[in-house]
């Protein structure tokens, strides 16, 4: 898979997510099921927004080349990720979620993984060396 394909699905996934938290913050909760509460909506709705800027973040750098900004974009969704399933995971074995939680837990890990092998992919293609074949003789 590509940068652009994943970052277009971070973003279609980020922005379903944020709109979710914003105008339904109930049902994404209770998927997990987790209570409603005043509290947790609170923080669903604020949550809910950063999903959304993340968003564009990663809709608007589908293009960039390999490059420091993408590297640092990649290397913050894995740990992001990587973090947000393996906590999925802590919270429905320690009863605090419902079955709901493993299928965000999921998808977290397939971001991870996904970010994984692009950052494998761009240093990989960073290591080559360059093709002469190519270069325009002046």
């Amino acid at each position: 898979m590509s940068f652009r394909v994943i970052a277009v699905l971070t973003a279609a996934i980020l922005f379903i997510l944020g709109v979710g938290y914003l105008v339904a913050g109930h049902v994404v909760v209770a998927r997990w099921q987790i209570q409603p509460t005043d509290a947790v909506l609170l923080f669903g709705r604020r949550i809910g927004a950063l999903y959304i800027g993340l968003s564009a973040m990663f809709f608007l750098a589908r293009t960039v080349p390999v490059s420091i900004g993408r590297t640092a974009l990649s290397t913050g969704a894995v740990i992001v990720c990587s973090l947000l399933a393996l906590l999925g995971v802590y919270e429905f074995f320690g009863g605090r979620s419902g079955v709901g939680i493993l299928v965000s837990a999921a998808i977290e890990a397939f971001l991870a993984v996904a970010y994984g092998f692009i950052l494998f992919m761009d240093r990989r293609a960073a290591s080559r060396p360059p093709d002469v074949s190519q270069a325009q003789v002046g």
